[in-house]
């Protein structure tokens, strides 16, 4: 869905997310995970997660400043290009298991990108 050999994913706590104007329309995959686009250009802007309601996980290509964002973690690099990589932190065959993920926010809040 992202025409690209990379899909990048900012997890945002539900709480700090706020839509500002427009209203997204579901598209892409109408599974049990809401892919949300902009009802206008149809830009992939956010994913709500199923099972996950405290994250929203928004695509940082929308943010006005995306020069800070750094991959921290990679997820399916079973099925990456050869040639594409990244500087994220961790890499992952498929997705991590559920116990790592203490440890990854953890690692995250400690040592993850933030804005300037």
């Amino acid at each position: 869905m992202s025409a690209s050999a990379f899909s990048l994913t900012l997890s945002v706590p539900t709480p700090g997310f706020q839509l500002l104007t427009g209203e997204p329309v579901v598209g892409g995959l109408h599974g049990p995970s809401r892919h949300l686009f902009c009802g206008h250009c149809m830009t992939w802007m956010f994913t709500r997660p199923e099972g996950m309601d405290a994250f929203v996980n928004l695509r940082p290509s929308v943010l006005d400043d995306r020069t800070w964002f750094e991959p921290f973690i990679e997820t399916y690099v079973s099925e990456k290009l050869p040639w594409a990589s990244t500087p994220a932190v961790h890499s992952f065959s498929k997705f991590p298991d559920p116990g790592d993920y203490e440890r990854l926010l953890s690692g995250f809040a400690t040592a993850g990108a933030r804005p300037k």
